[in-house]
């Protein structure tokens, strides 16, 4: 993958900005060690940093075809046949890159391109003829695409922190802010960054900005659909659907790899995967991730029952992969709880952030690109929540009195009409047929919310602890291909037996050992080591005895009580307890300094 920025002053010219365009270039050199280009004209500034996968030696950027300059960051999986079809059209070819197809297809088909490519990206493409600059990015939002105007300037980018590298950008939040990271985070609101003043492009969406004008188009939407396969048919499709979608993501021209947690999704990937670099004659390389001393302190939960490790052994051993099983000490993640906020460029997921972060910084050290499960939960019904309905609020944020009752009286609100308002009005999005059963709408509805919300977080955390390492992550299962067949499947057919994913399970289960298509869902591998809490639990003390940030926002006494009180209730998701909440409250607190973070 890259990193891309943009400057647009329609006003001044910017060939004396020079410093600046290497102070933003240099935020984004994680997300593009290979090399790094500008494209300079009058007015506009285009910088792009890259991770070089497909033709590495003719596929730089910025790339330019007459008056159309592009700078890209994302991997079209449908690069042959959208190349066969403009060959078709007269178009002659210089390189075997993805980015010159992009290109291509965005000037003879303008915006109706991106219903054709089937990939994940965010891009810019300028037009010195009309002057006007295009911006998109992917259907599912796996790429990210922020952008800020400041003195009537356009500012965009992979990063929040390329654009507070822009002088006349400051890093500013107010109370709106503030509920997002109490209330909702480390969730937020779809279009938002965050920071007072900086916005992002939806999944989904693409922008135009020509004569001061800035305007936003949605081009894709998901919709309800009548499903009139049978159960059997439906289950050939999913598995047809499924295979193709991660065989595309096997065209590489560098080293690909594959996450190997032992559970049904990526156990599916690496299945497929490895069957296919069989046929070829290559071993796929694989890699898990686990934690010293986890055996000795792990208890089995309803979440998480058993053990990762005796499937990874199963997986590895049936498949012949070349695996790789890396260990992280509790301590690794302490100092990496501050790394994940400067590569995520706002408070996360605590722990779960941290040992991703830490796991693909061993990873990169035998490939430069991974697959990786994500996003078949919230396709195919995998969380607990698709089995409970009588939700008010987002099911992964339940407990909104726990997280008010930390906050200082000043930011308390009446979060039942604030969240509340949220999930209804998201909800209310969701789109279904007009004879759909009562049943069929609220998974329906769960499952838009799932997408637009945690599914986001989770992409959000995927592609920053990924790219701070350089390391491509590509996610199989985000294939707008298999969600709009999968949303209108009837519920019946989705939880087929009333397990999570059964369908998804019945669909693959030839390819896999029983043991691992019946396996319960499992989360993300995370530390259960007493001396974990007890480390994180010295840091907020630490930080208790100064004014720091943190203290503006909570209220000191009753986070305190984390340090004294074990308490069972999540922040977020299923496990964020009281160690992730001391996380999450440290990194706000290190993110408010780091950033120089002003509060309004």
């Amino acid at each position: 993958m890259c990193g891309i920025a943009g400057i647009l002053d329609e006003n001044h010219h910017l060939e004396n900005q020079q410093v600046i365009f290497n102070d933003m270039i240099q935020t984004m050199k994680h997300r593009g060690p290979t090399s790094d280009g500008l494209y300079l004209e009058d007015h506009v500034a285009l910088m792009h940093t890259r991770l070089a996968i497909v033709d590495v030696e003719k596929g730089l950027q910025p790339m330019q075809i007459n008056e159309y300059t592009i700078i890209y960051n994302g991997e079209c999986y449908n690069t042959e046949e959208l190349r066969h079809d403009l060959e078709e059209k007269g178009i002659v070819f210089h390189t075997s890159s993805d980015t010159e197809v992009i290109l291509h297809a965005y000037i003879y088909y303008k915006e109706n391109c991106l219903q054709m490519i089937n990939g994940i990206f965010a891009f810019a493409i300028y037009d010195t003829k009309e002057k006007s600059l295009f911006l998109a990015r992917d259907p599912m939002g796996v790429k990210p695409l922020f952008y800020t105007f400041v003195d009537q300037i356009l500012l965009f980018a992979s990063e929040i922190k390329t654009l507070l590298a822009y002088p006349l950008v400051r890093a500013i939040i107010d109370e709106h802010s503030i509920h997002q990271i109490a209330y909702l985070g480390p969730g937020r609101i779809s279009g938002s960054g965050v920071f007072k003043n900086i916005y992002e492009i939806k999944g989904g969406e693409y922008a135009t900005y020509s004569s001061s004008s800035f305007q936003i188009h949605p081009y894709y939407e998901l919709k309800a659909q009548p499903h009139t396969d049978s159960y059997d048919e439906t289950i050939e499709k999913v598995k047809s659907l499924v295979i193709d979608a991660i065989k595309r993501q096997l065209v590489s021209d560098v080293k690909i790899g594959a996450f190997l947690s032992g559970g049904l999704d990526s156990s599916i990937i690496c299945a497929v995967a490895a069957n296919h670099y069989k046929k070829e004659g290559k071993q796929l390389s694989t890699f898990s991730l686990e934690f010293e001393e986890n055996d000795l302190y792990f208890i089995p939960n309803h979440f998480q029952p058993t053990s990762d490790i005796p499937y990874i052994d199963l997986m590895v051993d049936t498949f012949k992969t070349n695996h790789t099983k890396i260990k992280l000490k509790s301590a690794d993640l302490i100092d990496a709880i501050y790394r994940a906020v400067d590569a995520r460029d706002l408070p996360g997921m605590a722990d779960v952030d941290t040992a991703l972060l830490c796991f693909c910084e061993e990873v990169k050290k035998h490939v430069d690109v991974v697959l990786s499960g994500e996003c078949a939960d919230e396709i195919f019904g995998g969380y607990p929540w698709f089995q409970d309905q009588n939700r008010s609020y987002f099911p992964w944020t339940q407990n909104l009195e726990y997280r008010q009752s930390l906050l200082l009286n000043q930011y308390q609100i009446d979060y039942h009409h604030y969240v509340g308002s949220l999930y209804h009005t998201s909800i209310q999005k969701a789109p279904f047929l007009p004879n759909a059963s009562k049943e069929d709408i609220a998974i329906q509805q769960m499952t838009y919310l799932n997408i637009h919300w945690f599914m986001q977080t989770l992409l959000d955390r995927k592609d920053r602890m990924s790219m701070a390492n350089g390391l491509e992550a590509r996610v199989p299962f985000c294939d707008t291909r298999i969600l709009n067949y999968v949303y209108s499947i009837p519920w019946a057919y989705k939880n087929h037996n009333q397990r999570e994913k059964g369908l998804l399970r019945e669909a693959m289960k030839d390819l896999l050992p029983l043991e691992i298509s019946e396996r319960k869902k499992s989360p993300f591998p995370k530390t259960h080591h007493p001396e974990y809490l007890k480390i994180l639990r010295q840091e907020l003390l630490k930080i208790s005895q100064s004014d720091e940030p943190l203290w503006k926002i909570f209220n000191k006494e009753e986070v305190l009580k984390l340090c004294v009180e074990e308490s069972s209730t999540p922040w977020y998701g299923q496990l964020m307890t009281t160690p992730q909440t001391i996380a999450y409250l440290l990194q706000i607190n290190y993110w408010i300094k780091k950033y120089k973070i002003q509060i309004q």
